[in-house]
């Protein structure tokens, strides 16, 4: 599915690894994909502690469910982040440039108090367009 970075020049650029709005033409599938945290398929949380840790894990449970429904990581067009912690924003966004290697989904990264786990420091959902 392609998708293009919307760049307004009225805008400043992003200070993070996404883009201001994506276009894309919507011929496929919406798939909505439930928030992500860094459990594996296991039930065990990884990267207990570790943001860097729990963002790649959550990444990977987000290229699952993507693949799941017949598509890859590219199809992502919109992230909401959760993160108990605002400060961690420089280490998420850089391990997201790891996983999101093309156009940058449009994205949103909010502070939280607290999820249903405590070990929990990260969660993602997503929306693609898959065909």
């Amino acid at each position: 599915m392609p998708k293009h970075e919307v760049i307004s020049p009225d805008l400043a650029a992003p200070n993070g690894h996404f883009s201001q709005a994506t276009r894309t033409t919507a011929e496929g599938t919406l798939v909505f994909i439930s928030g992500m945290t860094a459990r594996r398929a296991d039930g065990t949380v990884a990267g207990i502690g570790d943001i860097a840790g729990q963002t790649r894990q959550v990444c990977r449970n987000l290229e699952a469910a993507v693949q799941a429904a017949g598509g890859t990581l590219d199809d992502i067009v919109r992230l909401d982040v959760y993160v108990t912690d605002i400060r961690h924003f420089d280490e998420i966004h850089a391990v997201r440039r790891e996983f999101f290697t093309g156009v940058a989904p449009a994205s949103t990264m909010v502070e939280v108090s607290k999820f249903v786990r405590p070990e929990y420091l990260i969660e993602i959902n997503a929306i693609a367009v898959v065909r």
